[in-house]
């Protein structure tokens, strides 16, 4: 990981963030980094959050905050503020909006699969020691969760029993600075990402990645920070780099929301939009 000094963008179209422990401290958001999405939603860049948190949990946050969207539950479920088109927002980001919720699958395969996660979420807890669902499970839709850093502790062999389970059920599963998330489908964070650039912007991610940046802070960032060329992880991904096959290309100097704030004036500072 290079510095953040040493980054050197081009034009950028907009910034895909996540939540916890990257714009969150002690799991709320700070005014410094609220402020940083005030003044890039400012400068004409999209913004949009990508979090393994429920929709339930998500829904305040995008009608609060000056985002384009939230997608939540791994890239499951988008939330979008009744304000954001094509051409951008229709009235100030600081007025709570009302929200349009899309899926990337039906409601009768959401129904079968979560069905299904819920025997698997009551067979980790009944078979791991320690082993319990986060605590934001009832705002669940598309996938389930154990928490391991948030108001508990689990030690990595847990961990990785609860990921093995849910891959034996045919799940995939990733680890966020906090909880242990297991779905069903082919979803991902990186194709949310690729999802919703489509659906908002009728737009190719892929076309114009050079444009966009990803700042997150867990190994459930991997596939963001391998596929980006404009990489940023805040500081407090040094926790898990023994775990990371592919950190970010750039590192902030501050720890979660500083080091987003970080970020923001870096941006802004270059003066590239």
């Amino acid at each position: 990981m290079k510095p953040l000094n040493q980054w050197h963008p081009g034009p950028l179209a907009g910034l895909f963030t996540d939540i916890d422990d990257t714009l969150t401290t002690d799991g709320a958001i700070t005014a410094d980094a609220l402020a940083a999405l005030g003044d890039l939603k400012a400068a004409g860049l999209h913004l949009i959050a990508i979090t393994g948190r429920p929709v339930g949990w998500s829904a305040p946050f995008a009608a609060a905050w000056p985002v384009d969207a939230i997608v939540a539950e791994n890239g499951a479920v988008a939330l979008l503020p009744e304000n954001t088109d094509k051409n951008g927002p229709k009235r100030p980001p600081d007025v709570r909006r009302q929200l349009q919720k899309l899926y990337q699958q039906n409601a009768a395969t959401r129904a079968r699969q979560y069905a299904r996660m819920q025997e698997v979420l009551a067979a980790i807890e009944a078979q791991v020691p320690g082993a319990r669902r986060a605590q934001d499970s009832a705002g669940r839709e598309c996938d389930i969760a154990i928490d391991h850093s948030e108001f508990t502790h689990l030690p990595q062999d847990a961990i990785d029993a609860c990921v093995a389970m849910m891959h034996a059920a045919g799940m995939n599963a990733s680890v966020s600075s906090i909880h242990i998330n297991g779905w069903y489908g082919s979803h991902d964070k990186l194709g949310g990402a690729r999802w919703i650039v489509r659906e908002l912007f009728g737009r190719d991610l892929d076309a114009e990645q050079e444009r966009w940046v990803y700042v997150g802070d867990s190994t459930n960032d991997e596939r963001m920070f391998e596929h980006f060329t404009h990489s940023v992880g805040v500081a407090n991904i040094a926790r898990f780099l023994p775990q990371l096959k592919h950190p970010p290309r750039y590192v902030t100097q501050g720890e979660r929301g500083a080091g987003f704030a970080e970020l923001a004036r870096a941006i802004l500072n270059k003066n590239r939009l």
